[in-house]
This record gives structure tokens, C-alpha cells and sequence, in this order.
């Protein structure tokens, strides 16, 4: 994966890294994702109108308002979330769902289309640029390559209703096949759409003696449509995030740096440390 790595970085860095007439610099913006609250959110202690007012609180520029707490995905419950955002200087970076597309039944597999495609209305409710998806664990017996060719059958469909409101899908590098960067890169190609790119978690690629997590990082920039940042690795060791935005500058990226708040510390005082070292570095990296 390394030699492979190290192509496709190359080829990106001989590419224009924006659109014609838009300058290339980086605007890293500040966010935070509704699921770094999941504890006070799951107990019923905080609602997703909290989360709204916790932005106005941590002094962010964006929620990623994450499926699992909405009260209701009634038209008139997201226009009052959407009202309240904007009365309050807050946009939502985007929404996500937890489907996972790997799926070895059909019938499953047009189950988890009709999901995106309800989320995808969810995301245009809220006036939300973007939603995460899952691709998922290869079920027993199951190789990447079929779990590959199911993600891309159902999500083939999925941007194409996407992109006609103008939202992106970006597939999260979470757990199963997409925590490998040529997998995320080779769904890309293969879906080889403007509405569809990776949902870049800084903490989930799995390294091997090829490729660190920072090596697959800078491979999957160029088609990154979002970003979640921790500040642990699952094993424990702490991410050097100054590298990391180092990265996302080097690469112009623009967009979100959403808090993705896992520690063991209470959410209410741990999610504002990690605002902060995201608030620093944007202001040391990004041109706003």
C-alpha cells in the first residue's frame, strides 16, 4: 500500500487543487460534531437544541449534526433546528446517518438506499451542505472486494439523487473496509462522483508498516469532503494535530475541522480542550 500511497500522492500534487478563479489557499473551519456530546445526548440530558447553543457557547462555526438524537425527522422539527442555527450565527456542516452499505442481500442493500436517501432529505431540511455515510464490516465469508462492489452499486444511486439538492456524500474511513486509505481512494474513482468524496477521520486509519495513519491521511486529501478530529489514536497515542493540519494546509483544503469528542473525561469539559486546540491551529494554518 505504501508504493501505491506514494503514487497517488504524486499524481494529486500535479493537479490544481481548486476550481479555476478560486484561490488556493486553505480555509480550515472550526465545528464540532453533535456526537462528541453522545453521553449527555444518550442519558436524555442534553438535546440537539443544546448542541446548537454548546456552538454559540465554544464560539464554532458549524455543527455535524449526527443521526442518532433528533427528536423527529418531521419537516416542522428540522425547520425550528434550522431556524434555531441561524438565528444564532450557527451553520451545520453536515448530517450523517449510521447505515452501513456493505451488505451481502439485496434486499438489505435497497433498504440501506431508501435510509441514505431519507437522510439525504434530512440534510436539505436542514439547509446542511453534506452527510456522512458507513461503509461497513465485510460479513463472514465476505472479501473487500464484494463489500466494495455493494458500497459502490448503492451508492452510485445515492449520489445521484444527492447531487440533484446539491449535497455531497462523504464515506467515513470508519470501521471495516474503509479504514485502509487505498480502499477510500479506489470507492472514489470508482464512483468517479463531483457528490461523492471521504469523510476524512484523522484517528481511524489502520496503520501498517507501509503506511502510518499520517501517510494515508496526506493519500486521501485530495478527496476529502469533511473532517472529525480526535486527539487520541485508538490505541491510545496522542495525534500530533499540528502535523495534521500541516497536512490539510499543504493540501488547500476548505472546509470543516469537526470536533470529535471519545475521551473519558465528561463532554462538558473535555469537548471545550479539544475546541480550543482546533480553534489554535485553524487560526495558525487556515487564511480566515
Amino acid at each position: 500500500m505504501g508504493t501505491e500511497l506514494a503514487r497517488t500522492a504524486r499524481a494529486w500534487k500535479s493537479m490544481p487543487s481548486t476550481e479555476p478563479g478560486i484561490e488556493a489557499k486553505p480555509r480550515l473551519l472550526t465545528g464540532c460534531c453533535a456526537y462528541s456530546y453522545s453521553k449527555p445526548l444518550k442519558a436524555g440530558k442534553m438535546s440537539m437544541e443544546d448542541v446548537i447553543g454548546k456552538a454559540v457557547e465554544l464560539g464554532i462555526d458549524a455543527v455535524d449534526m449526527t443521526a442518532y438524537w433528533f427528536k423527529s425527522t418531521a419537516p416542522a422539527y428540522l425547520a425550528s433546528l434550522r431556524y434555531l442555527a441561524y438565528k444564532n450565527g450557527v451553520c451545520f456542516s453536515g448530517a450523517a446517518t449510521g447505515a452501513s452499505t456493505v451488505q451481502a442481500d439485496a434486499v438489505r442493500r435497497a433498504e440501506v438506499l431508501e435510509e441514505i436517501k431519507k437522510w439525504i432529505d434530512v440534510t436539505e431540511s436542514l439547509g446542511a451542505p453534506h452527510l456522512r455515510v458507513f461503509a461497513g464490516k465485510c460479513p463472514p465469508g465476505a472479501t473487500v472486494q464484494q463489500g466494495i462492489r455493494w458500497t459502490v452499486e448503492t451508492l452510485k444511486v445515492a449520489c445521484e439523487y444527492a447531487g440533484k439538492k446539491g449535497i455531497t456524500l462523504g464515506v467515513e474511513n470508519h470501521e471495516g473496509i474503509t479504514q485502509n486509505a487505498d480502499v477510500c481512494i479506489e470507492l472514489v474513482h470508482r464512483l468517479d462522483s463531483p457528490y461523492f468524496g471521504i469523510n476524512l477521520d484523522v484517528t481511524n486509519f489502520i496503520a501498517t508498516p507501509q503506511a502510518d495513519a499520517y501517510a494515508q491521511i496526506e493519500a486521501t486529501l485530495p478527496y476529502a469532503t469533511h473532517s472529525h478530529i480526535r486527539d487520541v489514536f485508538e490505541n491510545g497515542q496522542a495525534v500530533d494535530l499540528d502535523r495534521v493540519w500541516s497536512l490539510f494546509a499543504r493540501a488547500n483544503y476548505k472546509g470543516f475541522m469537526s470536533a470529535e469528542y471519545e475521551g473519558e473525561e465528561d463532554p462538558l469539559t473535555g469537548v471545550p480542550k479539544l475546541v480550543e486546540k482546533i480553534k489554535t491551529l485553524c487560526r495558525k494554518y487556515s487564511s480566515v
